[in-house]
């Protein structure tokens, strides 16, 4: 035989009830025996850190790749590979020594722009690189009145 429902019993049910639905809203696991926030386990906070990594390393990745595959387009070494395909009639070896020069020049730069980051402040990097665009700009410029008015 069931007991009567007693305000403490409906009070206590009403409260187990609640604590059941507001632990289904919490990404943390709550304690149903004392309603109490169990701290993320070790494995959680790991998964999210590695999620967060992987985003990130995609992001970084992705971000390179359309701003080489945009700068490469078109430039210098594009109609020199084109030309050399057409001369050689060497499709496939022209591919890899083009792809070999273009790594090689990548991992260069990479070790170039990590040596620097751990001795300059990327202030300084962003700034110096500025200075130098502007000079080779100023160059080019001087150059081209020089050409055309002497």
């Amino acid at each position: 035989m069931k007991p009567f429902p007693t305000s403490e019993n409906t009070a206590q049910t009403q409260i187990d009830l609640e604590q059941k639905e507001v632990s289904k809203n919490l990404p943390l696991p709550v304690s149903s025996e004392k309603g109490e926030i169990s701290p993320p386990t070790n494995s959680q906070s790991e998964q999210e850190e590695t999620k967060a990594k992987k985003t990130g390393a995609w992001a970084v990745f992705a971000s390179t790749f359309v701003t080489i595959l945009l700068a490469e387009i078109g430039d210098k070494t594009q109609l020199t590979t084109l030309l050399m395909t057409a001369e050689s009639q060497s499709p496939w070896i022209v591919f890899a020594g083009a792809g070999s020069a273009l790594v090689t020049t990548s991992l260069l730069g990479v070790l170039l722009g990590q040596w620097l980051a751990s001795h300059l402040s990327p202030k300084t990097i962003e700034r110096s690189a500025g200075i130098i665009l502007l000079l080779i700009s100023l160059t080019l410029i001087v150059e081209v009145f020089y050409e055309n008015f002497a």
